[in-house]
């Protein structure tokens, strides 16, 4: 039979350690090939953009992801064209727009290594289930939060500064995201098995 026990001090010590490393390496990497990322990236999308890979996000999640942050950039003043997230500013549309990469899907690639590496087996299934579930959730509104932010820079601030922060930025917003993920779910969800 199996007790639930909350992790010893030591033990959530030590998986935090090897996680804030892997994700310190992980940023390093990022780091050093973000130049080149950035421009494989656009690559990429174009490739797949040219087959019918991208469409059913384009269909379902992209739609549910413009309705979510025109209600959020609308707290901020900015105005969009209806049915979309084209900012509107003095009257000129400033032609933005989601695409289907613009979603979040290198975080979430990015969120399943780290998840891989860490959670192990020796917690419980429950608080492993509870950690995977909080950490999609907790992704998700990262990216609305990061789609957001984006569009209120262009509206105040112009292209220049948000394309700065979409290409840059947003990936030290991720790694923060994931590093106070870790140190969460290590410290307030995961659960070790213990056999009595």
């Amino acid at each position: 039979m199996e007790t639930l026990t909350k992790m010893p001090t030591q033990n959530i010590a030590k998986r935090a350690k090897r996680s804030a490393s892997n994700l310190f390496i992980v940023l390093v990497v990022f780091l050093m090939v973000l130049p080149f990322f950035v421009t494989f990236n656009e690559f990429l999308t174009r490739i797949v953009e040219s087959t019918s890979l991208f469409r059913f996000i384009e269909k379902i999640i992209v739609p549910y992801e413009v309705m979510l942050t025109r209600t959020i950039v609308s707290f901020f003043g900015v105005e969009t064209q209806p049915g979309t997230v084209a900012v509107i500013k003095d009257g000129v549309n400033q032609y933005t727009y989601i695409a289907w990469n613009c979603i979040g899907w290198q975080s979430l690639v990015i969120l399943f290594v780290s998840l891989k590496s860490g959670l192990v087996s020796g917690f419980t299934k429950s608080s492993r289930l509870e950690a995977v579930v909080f950490a999609l959730v907790g992704t998700f509104l990262m990216n609305l939060a990061r789609i957001s932010a984006i569009l209120i820079i262009l509206y105040y601030f112009g292209r220049g500064p948000s394309s700065f922060f979409h290409n840059y930025i947003s990936i030290i917003i991720t790694t923060a995201w994931l590093f106070f993920f870790w140190w969460f779910v290590y410290r307030f969800i995961l659960e070790e098995k213990q056999s009595s």
